[in-house]
Formats: C-alpha cells, sequence, structure tokens
C-alpha cells in the first residue's frame, strides 16, 4: 500500500509482473491542479475513480524492467568510483515472458561515457 505518481505506478506494475506478481493501482490526484490535468489528458471523472489492474499497468506477455543502484539500497549496490576513471555499477534486469532476473555488475570508462560522467555528476553528492 502506498502512494505515488503514475509513472512510479507503471515502472512498479513492470517490475512486479516480471517476478509474477500483481496489483492494483488508482489514480489519485491530491489538488484541482492535478485533476485538471488529467482531465486535459483525456480522463474522465469516471476513468479516475476505476480501479486499475496489472495488466492495464504493463501490458503484454513479454515485459521488461531494469534498474541501476545510484546510492547503495537493499537489492542494489550505488556506484563505486574506482581508479583510472572508472566506476562500477550494480543493476537489475528481468523479463516477465521468461520470469529471468538478472543481476550486472559492470565496469564503465568514464572517459568513453559521457552520458554516465553526466549521470555521475548530477549524483555525485547523494
Amino acid at each position: 500500500m502506498g502512494i505515488g505518481g503514475a509513472p512510479e505506478g507503471v515502472i512498479t506494475a513492470a517490475a512486479v509482473k516480471c517476478m509474477g506478481g500483481d496489483m492494483q493501482a488508482k489514480l489519485n490526484p491530491l489538488s484541482e491542479e492535478e485533476i485538471s490535468r488529467c482531465h486535459e489528458m483525456g480522463f474522465t471523472d469516471e476513468k479516475l475513480s476505476k480501479v486499475l489492474y496489472l495488466d492495464d499497468l504493463a501490458k503484454g506477455e513479454d515485459v521488461f524492467f531494469a534498474a541501476t543502484g545510484i546510492t547503495s539500497g537493499d537489492l542494489l549496490k550505488g556506484v563505486v568510483y574506482l581508479k583510472n576513471d572508472k566506476a562500477k555499477t550494480h543493476s537489475i534486469v528481468m523479463r516477465s515472458k521468461t520470469g529471468t532476473i538478472r543481476f550486472v555488475e559492470a565496469i564503465h570508462k568514464l572517459d568513453k561515457n559521457s552520458i554516465m560522467v553526466d549521470l555521475m555528476d548530477k549524483y555525485k553528492n547523494i
């Protein structure tokens, strides 16, 4: 049981589906501004009160989920800076069709990966 944004609900649904679980969700706009935004996106009041099931949030039989730890948590270790301009990351990749769950440990050469460098700079002080 919890509350969060719609994108987080879809991401969570993908992970839950990959692990063979189930969930239900409901849109819960907290202000008149959020309700107006929902209406602008085509949600009627009836749709806003509807219970959404797992397949409403993560459609299809072949759903993928991937996440990489930025800071250390219960499931994934955070980014570790190494010598020689490298960083080690820990990720999880899951697929609903096969039920496969993979843990990936990767070494990145930061001087060859500008996207990684931008992310590292953004989260360096967390």
